[in-house]
């Protein structure tokens, strides 16, 4: 897998991130909360999918034989999730008045990049880099989303999820065809 479709998948998971700090952003949080948080998601995004990648190895050396397969179903799976999620958007909004709830934050839009790294084992000899542009693209998208989440309304964010979810059940059609 090169540059450009890590690149892509990170965009892909880096929408679910971004939809809920557009959300988080319209909570007025301090400069030093959304540091925190964009750095949260950002070092998730990183040990996720490593973590999923050694998961992912383990099931094509001992469980599954053609790994398209598994990519295809991860990627399914995740984009219906996302969509599935969007009404979630509305009522997930709350104050982050401790770190639990920081963390809480940076792993659940950082999940499905676990998945996401099962499928990279299959097929990725350099996860590490896969990890670093995972990082460096949700830290981004959360810093934005957070940053200008009291300008875009609520349904943008959505918008994001959707795009989001499009992109990951166009990389699953992909793999299936492959």
């Amino acid at each position: 897998m090169g540059i450009f479709e890590l690149i892509i998948i990170a965009i892909g998971l880096s929408m679910d991130a971004f939809s809920l700090s557009i959300v988080y952003g319209t909570l007025n949080l301090s400069k030093k909360i959304k540091n925190f948080l964009s750095i949260t998601v950002g070092i998730f995004h990183f040990v996720m999918p490593i973590l999923g990648s050694l998961l992912g190895l383990f099931i094509v050396n001992h469980i599954i034989s053609n790994p398209d397969i598994l990519v295809g179903i991860i990627f399914t799976i995740l984009s219906i999730e996302m969509l599935l999620n969007i009404k979630e958007l509305e009522e997930e909004k709350k104050d982050f008045k401790n770190l639990a709830s920081a963390f809480l934050f940076g792993f659940s839009v950082s999940i499905d990049s676990f998945s996401v790294g099962i499928a990279l084992g299959t097929h990725e000899n350099n996860i590490l880099l896969a990890g670093i542009i995972f990082s460096v693209c949700s830290f981004i998208f959360t810093y934005i989303g957070l940053n200008i989440g009291n300008f875009l309304t609520l349904k943008f964010g959505k918008i994001a999820n959707v795009i989001g979810s499009i992109i990951l059940l166009l990389l699953a059609v992909y793999y299936f065809f492959e």
